[in-house]
């Protein structure tokens, strides 16, 4: 049996959810893929993983400056506690995170600034979206198959005995949970909303296929001693 760890990237700052933000290539140094908080999120979460598991045969992240970002810092953390040196990371556009169906009015720091209504805006345009709706340079049914595939490619790794770390978003990790629980396509964007900044979600792969054992892991995040958590 192998094992998928699948961590949420820790907190971006606003505008790498805005349209127009850098979706693929080399991070710019200037330009952290983190926020502060952020990158304490990801080493938090590389100590955790260290109690979790003793090393990773495969480590994978996407593309998205905030997810490379994470993988990097947790396996920095990772490797400060078990000692052990790790695969060289391997980039998957395929985890990337959905593009954000087109906001009436359009993004902008007033809505970012009210969580609440961003998030409210935000549902109803991924409602559209996952009916059908064109608003966004990807579709629903192409951002499914994307991301089905690189699950597929992880699981791939995760052979009998293998343990895989893959960083991703809160949306793509839940469309993979949400399709192994069998969770409606319009219901997944309520487990994604949950998720908290550099979450665990731990997968078991076998002969029987994916068995999902824990999602949304953050009490290392959580813990009043520790006060790290966010969702977005």
């Amino acid at each position: 049996m192998g094992v998928l760890y699948l961590v949420r990237h820790g907190q971006a700052p606003a505008h790498a959810y805005a349209a127009g933000a850098v979706q693929s290539g080399e991070p710019d140094p200037a330009v952290p893929g983190l926020t502060e908080l952020g990158f304490a999120q990801a080493r938090a979460t590389g100590a955790e993983l260290a109690r979790q598991a003793s090393g990773f045969t495969s480590v994978i992240s996407g593309g998205l400056p905030r997810q490379r970002a994470t993988l990097g810092t947790v396996l920095e953390s990772f490797r400060g506690i078990v000692g052990e040196e790790h695969p060289a990371p391997v980039v998957d556009p395929g985890w990337d995170e959905y593009l954000i169906p087109a906001l009436p009015g359009g993004p902008g720091p007033d809505l970012y600034a009210n969580p609440a209504g961003y998030q409210q805006v935000l549902d109803a345009a991924l409602a559209r979206w996952i009916a059908g709706a064109d608003d966004s340079d990807e579709s629903y049914a192409e951002y499914v198959a994307r991301t089905s595939a690189a699950a597929d490619r992880a699981v791939d790794e995760a052979g009998s005995g293998k343990t895989v770390l893959v960083v991703s978003s809160a949306g793509t990790i839940t469309a993979l949970v949400a399709r192994a629980w069998g969770v409606p396509a319009p219901e997944w964007p309520a487990l994604a909303r949950a998720m908290v900044n550099a979450s665990i979600t731990k997968v078991l792969v076998g002969r029987r296929g994916l068995t999902v054992v824990s999602v949304n892991e953050h009490t290392h995040l959580s813990a009043r001693d520790v006060g790290l958590a966010t969702f977005r």
